[in-house]
């Protein structure tokens, strides 16, 4: 019998073996129950794969990333497994692995039911009890098609082999250079109980699925497009264990609670009325208080480091974008053109840097007066898809805190690292702690400019980015078009990243918009242009702030950072007195003078996460005191009137949470 050599690549360094022919790669780990897969020479191989002489073989763990996507596409097999068997009409779409799941989309005649879920869920955990065994097929285009005639999406996703997006998840159906197709075999009797066309790898058997749960339906368009049919999409989730399954849907559950949409409803901040538009919110008198009281710090900070406000229109002529190259790149984010003016077409405008560009370019400029930093609360409108807009985290009108400053090549290093240190303060200071960076760099098919100026930029990121002593992660190929970027990822309380703040390095629009400065010498010079949002959008900000404090705000932030309880109605009056003193130190007190028992009004307002309630009998009265009720319970009693005020002023102003 022939043998082979492989090497077996581990934690503790590589080793070389000699097996014989034909033995696979779940051989070499079939004492570890971890391992469902194998990569060989950099890519993953199912591990029925048969071992090749010189092979670099590794051991896939169910825990890793791609062990959990192999988990989850494998579920989404059983799944779409037990939808035909109960459904035998249903069409199949695309079923990828998402974060923390999967999906598959079916083309049916009617949505699905909560009920309908109970039964696939059902009829999944029987297919996985039965050990089916996945097994790959490589098929040529003509042998697919006809074993596929009835399935009419997977014929389409054939027709763009070599050419299947990531967007929309077809590549794991066709990414590969050859077509394959799993069939899912009786683990007794060998006979095919169902077959998908699909790139693989899986895991060897229904078995090696140890935890799952399908958690909703949804309606979605075949591979994302509104012009194509809508399909009916299942969601499921899949982990290596039980606990974590349970740790998984424990999180859920906070999250949910936590939902910045349910929040914006129970504590009257917001909505989103369906007369003006998905995407498009309105601010309640108590969240205009969150939102101006946001602005009013972020404003009074930029004018200590220095930045100078501006406004800029809501639209402009589309020859503006034209100038700028977002029309060119950027088309699809904009809303349709508007004819005015005799048919020149006018954009609600996406961004607002072509603008402050015309601010610097109005007068002739000196090296004396950069760094300019311009600033701007700029209300921006982009065209994002129905699927994908999601509460005030994926608006279609939203209000960037914008800004951008034009230096010279010398100041650029020393203005970024500023820039950078005052986004990651400012944050803190609202409450976040908790970043690491990310560095985008070009995408090689979108970008303006010269290979030389885009690693330049890239460089000098990378350098300030480093200097704040964070973890820097890659983003290959994700930059805007005109440069490459910082962001700011941060993490809110129960865990989740969170992309906040960006700052790009831009030595392209400067270009485009023949911006220039008189130097020292006299010259004319080309200025550099950093563009950088804090925020992001204040609205997403806003949102992620409520979800990371669960809707109790912290007493600066809070809309109603008091209020008085009388015991009874002969104590309305002292808390009055109480409350206007307060008002005058710029505090939010209010009174609830309402006909409602002490006890009741002391739910409502625990409901509405106020920071404090004051609660005044006549002891208290006699005594000039009040007595403090927190969040939690607690009381402290007998404070007098002053010290409460003076308590009530210091935590706002040193905007710690309570």
């Amino acid at each position: 019998m022939s043998e082979v050599r492989v090497t077996v690549q581990s934690a503790s360094g590589p080793e070389e073996r000699t097996v014989s022919a034909g033995t696979t790669a779940g051989a070499l780990f079939a004492d570890d129950r971890t391992v469902i897969a194998a990569r060989v020479a950099g890519e993953l191989k199912d591990l029925s794969y048969e071992l090749a002489e010189g092979d670099a073989v590794e051991g896939v763990e169910i825990s890793s990333e791609d062990g959990l996507n192999i988990l989850r596409h494998s579920t989404a097999h059983v799944m779409a497994q037990a939808v035909q068997e109960i459904f035998p009409e249903a069409k199949l779409g695309i079923g990828p692995p998402v974060r923390d799941g999967f999906y598959y989309d079916f083309d049916v005649a009617k949505p699905f039911t909560p009920e309908d879920l109970k039964a696939i869920e059902k009829r999944m955990q029987e297919i996985q009890k039965r050990g089916q065994k996945f097994a790959r097929r490589v098929v040529t285009d003509e042998a697919a098609r006809e074993e596929l005639a009835d399935e009419p999406y997977k014929l389409e996703l054939i027709g763009i082999k070599g050419a299947a997006s990531t967007d929309d998840g077809a590549n794991v159906e066709v990414g590969g250079g050859e077509l394959t197709i799993y069939d899912n075999l009786d683990a007794k009797t060998g006979e095919l109980c169902w077959r998908d066309l699909c790139r693989g790898p899986h895991l060897p058997t229904t078995r090696n699925i140890p935890a799952f749960k399908l958690m909703r339906n949804a309606s979605a368009y075949w591979r994302g497009d509104e012009k194509n049919k809508q399909l009916q999409r299942i969601y499921g989730t899949a982990w290596p264990s039980k606990d974590e399954l349970k740790a998984h849907l424990d999180f859920l559950a906070e999250a949910e609670k936590r939902d910045h949409r349910k929040l914006g409803n129970e504590l009257d901040l917001f909505s989103i009325p369906d007369e003006i538009g998905s995407g498009l919110a309105v601010f309640h008198p108590r969240g205009g208080i969150i939102r101006r009281v946001m602005e009013d710090y972020s404003r009074k900070r930029h004018e200590e480091e220095g930045y100078e406000f501006v406004y800029s229109p809501h639209a402009t002529k589309g020859a503006l974008f034209e100038k700028s190259g977002h029309l060119d790149w950027y088309a699809e984010g904009m809303y349709p053109p508007m004819q005015l003016d005799g048919g020149t077409d006018y954009y609600l405008k996406p961004m607002n840097c072509p603008m402050h560009n015309l601010i610097f370019d109005a007068r002739g400029r000196s090296y004396r007066e950069l760094p300019l930093r311009l600033f701007e609360f700029g209300t921006v409108y982009r065209y994002e898809k129905s699927g994908v807009v999601h509460g005030l985290t994926r608006a279609r009108g939203f209000t960037q805190d914008d800004a951008h400053i034009y230096c010279t090549r010398e100041q650029m290093s020393e203005e970024l690292d500023k820039t950078l240190t005052f986004v990651l303060n400012l944050l803190r200071d609202y409450g976040l702690t908790d970043f690491y960076l990310e560095l985008s760099t070009k995408d090689p098919n979108k970008f303006v400019g010269s290979d030389e100026v885009w690693e330049e930029a890239t460089e000098t990121l990378r350098q300030v980015a480093e200097k704040q002593g964070l973890p820097l992660t890659p983003d290959p190929g994700g930059a805007a078009f005109y440069g490459p970027k910082i962001s700011v990822q941060a993490k809110d309380a129960i865990g989740r990243t969170w992309q906040m703040s960006t700052i790009q390095l831009d030595f392209n629009l400067p270009e485009r918009f023949d911006l220039e400065y008189t130097a020292a010498d006299g010259s004319r010079q080309r200025p550099v242009m950093i563009h950088r949002a804090l925020f992001g959008s204040i609205e997403r900000f806003f949102a992620v702030l409520l979800e990371h404090y669960a809707g109790a705000m912290p007493p600066w932030l809070a809309p109603v950072q008091a209020v008085g309880i009388p015991i009874g109605d002969a104590h309305i009056e002292y808390l009055q007195e109480f409350a206007a003193e307060a008002k005058k130190k710029g505090l939010r007190v209010e009174v609830d003078a309402s006909s409602d028992r002490m006890q009741k009004k002391i739910r409502n307002w625990q409901k509405q996460k106020v920071p404090f309630m004051i609660i005044v009998g006549d002891d208290d009265m006699n005594a000039g005191t009040v007595s403090f009720r927190y969040r939690d319970g607690s009381q402290e009693n007998g404070v007098p009137r002053d010290q409460a005020l003076a308590k009530l002023v210091d935590v706002v102003e040193k905007r710690v949470q309570v």
